[in-house]
């Protein structure tokens, strides 16, 4: 069972991407929209270095921005 959770924002048309990308793969994910959650932004930014959106955690890895090939490769 693979574990992705995509990080967005309210305003962000590359999440929405990201995450039409995952429904049409038939991927199961868990958003988390840093605009609303402080705390979570906190978090990403601490593990990431980033406040760009979508960052996307597939498995314990990171894809930054809209990269659906990354996404796919750590899927595998």
């Amino acid at each position: 069972m693979n574990n992705i959770t995509v990080y967005t924002t309210t305003t962000c048309p590359y999440c929405v991407m990201m995450k039409n990308f995952l429904k049409d793969q038939g991927l199961p994910f868990k958003e988390v929209n840093v605009q609303l959650d402080p705390i979570a932004a906190n978090r990403l930014v601490a593990a990431t270095g980033q406040l760009g959106v979508p960052q996307t955690e597939v498995n314990g890895q990171w894809v930054l921005g809209y990269d659906p090939d990354r996404v796919l490769m750590l899927l595998k």
